[in-house]
C-alpha cells in the first residue's frame, strides 16, 4: 500500500449538504481499507488538517473544510487545492 494518497481537488458544496464545503477524495475505501469514519492525517495545499474521513456512502470519503481552515487556506467553494492523506497509525478502526 502506499504511504499517501495524493490528488488535486475541488472545493464543492454537496448536493446532499449544500451548506457544507467539502473535499471528495477518490479511491479512499480502497487506500484505507474500510467505507467507515476514519481518523487520518494529511494536508491541503501543504498546510496540515487532522481530520476524521467521513463516508459518502457512494464508495468514498470526504473531508469537511472549516470557515476558518478555508481562510487559513485562502480558498473558498470552487477553488482547486492539493491534497496529501496518510492513515493515522495510532487510531484504532474497528
Amino acid at each position: 500500500m502506499a504511504d499517501a494518497l495524493e490528488f488535486s481537488s475541488t472545493i464543492i458544496n454537496p448536493e446532499w449538504m449544500p451548506s457544507w464545503a467539502v473535499i471528495v477524495v477518490p479511491g479512499s475505501n480502497e487506500f484505507l481499507g474500510t467505507g467507515k469514519s476514519i481518523r487520518v492525517n494529511g494536508t491541503v495545499n501543504g498546510i496540515p488538517i487532522p481530520a476524521a474521513l467521513m463516508p459518502s456512502g457512494q464508495g468514498y470519503h470526504f473531508i469537511s473544510l472549516s470557515k476558518a481552515f478555508r481562510k487559513a487556506l485562502k480558498k473558498d467553494v470552487g477553488d482547486a487545492v492539493q491534497v496529501s492523506i496518510s492513515a493515522n497509525s495510532e487510531t484504532d478502526n474497528d
